[in-house]
């Protein structure tokens, strides 16, 4: 289904017709290891958003990853090239904006990590959104970029982003999104825009 205008505002592609950004698919995990968009990555699409709401792991302190497959879901661990930072500030009132070494990867084929260290806690949860540019394209690198809130298992607010590439001039056409261990709840919705 098209957006209308005031929904395409509010989903960060303003500027676009309401029939360039479509809701394509949408998947609710409970108590679920993984959550993965199979279908609809197609070249019709040169962007694909992938928004998750209040995804919450059922350990305390894991970290929402994804990672991304070119045979349809059978296997994922592409190679990614990516960088991560982030602010936060404690019920302490400590705060920082620092850059995350362990969670980058300099041509690693591990899950990429989205959102660090989120908490278990019936108030706590991560919020936030991927992008993923020209899936499809057989010529260049794939693109990427996200950023999420969560409130973390350390009592802090925490905003994260992280940027990069995967590795490979192939088709990329399955995205999964796990937590670093355990089972999660949350919905992802994936959307198109043209």
């Amino acid at each position: 289904m098209p957006l209308g205008a005031n929904k395409a505002a509010i989903m960060g592609v303003a500027g676009v017709s309401t029939g360039d950004v479509v809701l394509l698919s949408s998947q609710t995990a409970t108590s679920d290891a993984t959550l993965s968009f199979t279908s609809g990555i197609t070249s019709t699409y040169g962007e694909y958003i992938f928004k998750f709401y209040n995804v919450s792991p059922e350990t305390d302190g894991e970290n929402l990853t994804f990672q991304v497959s070119t045979d349809g879901g059978s296997s994922y661990g592409l190679t990614v090239t990516s960088s991560y930072f982030m602010a936060y500030h404690t019920e302490a009132d400590e705060s920082a904006l620092t850059y995350l070494t362990g969670e980058d990867q300099a041509q690693g084929t591990a899950f990429q990590r989205i959102s660090h260290d989120v908490g278990d806690g019936a108030d706590e949860s991560a919020v936030g959104e991927l992008h993923l540019f020209n899936p499809s394209s057989t010529t260049y690198v794939k693109h990427f970029y996200s950023r999420s809130v969560n409130y973390g298992a350390n009592h802090s607010a925490q905003d994260e982003y992280c940027g990069g590439y995967f590795n490979t001039t192939s088709d990329i056409d399955a995205v999964q999104f796990k937590f670093s261990s355990g089972d999660f709840d949350g919905t992802i919705k994936m959307w198109g825009v043209k």
